[in-house]
């Protein structure tokens, strides 16, 4: 895709440093991104995480939906114009709070319907919905839609989530249209290493540009 590229610049062992390129920047790899859930990082200014080096920020696609709106961001130009934050973003898929909203949420094969934090108003995300926002706000790496269950969930469980994972992320990649972002998958399989593999080779056969590993800060390591 235009002005993406990734490139492997020094190898010790399995470690890897690299240079990722998006149309908002360069980043060095391996890099540690300041969360951004609503946009900005809360009581930092831009100054500060550019004096610290930080050169990527994560924001939310289901906090963003709730509050402003998708579209009242898209109207500003993005993340990008709504924050004055002119370095890469990334936008998690709201996978993340199917996990830690679970008693705001109903959960199916379709998707899963929120109940809002704020005011307790329903909200549908699924594959599409999750596409169409992180569309809307822009970011350059978006992410596809997922479930991350609890790391202490039975492995029954954990293996329907993780073959919905599977078939969310092959309608997150069927729905995604801007040439100027990139779309990854998400592996998940909770603790289980067989869960793990499988989720990784269902994944490339999408044929995304890069993967995320989720599912590693639920209890589980």
């Amino acid at each position: 895709m235009a002005g993406f590229s990734f490139v492997v610049e020094s190898r010790d062992g399995r470690a890897r440093a690299g240079r990722l390129l998006t149309p908002h920047g360069e980043v060095e790899t391996p890099v540690f991104m300041p969360v951004g859930t609503a946009g900005a990082v809360k009581a930092v200014l831009h100054r500060d995480l550019r004096e610290i080096g930080a050169r990527v920020l994560l924001a939310n696609t289901y906090h963003l939906l709730l509050r402003p709106g998708d579209a009242l961001v898209a109207g500003l130009g993005g993340l990008h114009g709504f924050t004055g934050w002119d370095g890469p973003f990334l936008t998690d898929s709201g996978g993340y709070q199917v996990f830690s909203l679970a008693a705001l949420r109903k959960l199916d094969d379709e998707g899963v319907v929120f109940q809002s934090h704020l005011d307790g108003t329903a909200h549908r995300l699924s594959p599409e919905r999750s596409m169409e926002v992180q569309q809307n706000l822009g970011a350059d790496i978006v992410m596809a839609f997922d479930e991350c269950p609890p790391g202490d969930a039975p492995r029954e469980a954990v293996a329907e989530a993780t073959a919905r994972t599977t078939r969310w992320a092959r309608r997150s990649r069927a729905s995604h249209r801007r040439g100027d972002q990139w779309l990854f998958g998400i592996v998940q399989g909770g603790v289980h290493l067989d869960l793990r593999e499988q989720s990784a080779r269902d994944l490339q056969e999408l044929d995304f540009p890069g993967y995320a590993v989720g599912g590693l800060s639920v209890g589980d390591a």
